[in-house]
């Protein structure tokens, strides 16, 4: 694994180098139906995903499968956009749901924002609404650190108390403020999926604690915070769960509600990476 990863890495580096970009400390996912911010950003360098050695690909729709090179206008940072993930749904192994985000941390990153699409369990959430993730529970029945510890990357038993930065949650509070785009707060709870909840399952997610519902992130952020990487999550609720909305869900209307906020999404991100980017503190 660790000598796939290094390829993976080392095809990444040469391809910066030719360019004479700087090495970003920062890496963002964008989730389901979210693609757009990474088609308006300043690219420096494009890369699918099947182009990299032992990259896996993502094969669900609205999932383009690039990695990107951009650069925030306003410092002229750089930053990692993987526009796509993979799912454990998808038939992936564990390993393989995190190989990208290790590639990326072998090349230097110290910050990661993951963002999805979920299902609101919190009866105050609406279809459109923005959620900070605080916490998480992982329900997908796997985890990523199962197995041989990769001890390049952290300690066998890592700590989840802090799995979502404090200080990076509040630069999305900030951002969003400045813009007057309001923003909810709660905990994501991940499923295996690829089938939506039942009504029994949202009622249960909704006893354990759980204010959104979704089939990805999660296993990324574990593997981050294995490496000591800072995390911060947002969730783009993207329709009430089974059960809420009296209708049966749909991929489809995944995408028509996230296409309907795209240009929201965008300011947000816009300016919330531009805060993190600017940080001098780290």
């Amino acid at each position: 694994m660790l000598e796939k990863l290094s390829q993976a890495a080392e095809f990444i580096k040469k391809k910066v180098n030719a360019g004479g970009f700087k090495m970003p400390v920062l890496a963002v996912t964008l989730g389901s139906g979210l693609g757009s911010f990474a088609e308006k950003s300043v690219k420096l360098l494009t890369i699918p995903y099947n182009e990299i050695p032992n990259f896996p690909n993502s094969t669900v729709e609205g999932h383009k499968g690039r990695l990107i090179l951009a650069q925030d206008p306003k410092s002229l940072n750089t930053f990692w956009i993987m526009q796509g993930r993979v799912h454990y749904y998808e038939g992936y192994s564990m390993n393989e749901v995190v190989f990208p985000i290790r590639v990326l941390i072998l090349l230097g990153i110290k910050k990661f924002v993951v963002t999805n699409a979920a299902g609101g369990i919190n009866r105050n959430f609406e279809a459109g609404d923005f959620m900070i993730i605080k916490d998480h529970i992982n329900m997908m029945g796997d985890n990523p650190l199962i197995g041989r510890n990769l001890s390049v990357f952290g300690t066998r038993f890592p700590d989840m108390t802090t799995a979502y930065s404090r200080k990076m949650s509040m630069l999305i509070q900030k951002s969003a403020m400045e813009l007057s785009i309001p923003v909810k707060e709660g905990v994501y709870l991940a499923l295996s999926g690829p089938t939506f909840e039942t009504p029994a399952e949202v009622r249960m997610v909704e006893i354990l604690g759980g204010d959104a519902v979704g089939m990805s992130t999660v296993p990324e952020v574990i593997a981050a915070k294995h490496a000591g990487i800072e995390v911060a999550g947002i969730s783009f609720i993207s329709n009430k769960a089974a059960g809420m909305s009296g209708g049966p869900l749909t991929h489809e209307e995944v995408s028509e509600n996230a296409a309907m906020i795209e240009e929201k999404f965008g300011r947000l991100m816009e300016r919330f990476l531009s805060l993190i980017l600017e940080d001098k503190d780290g």
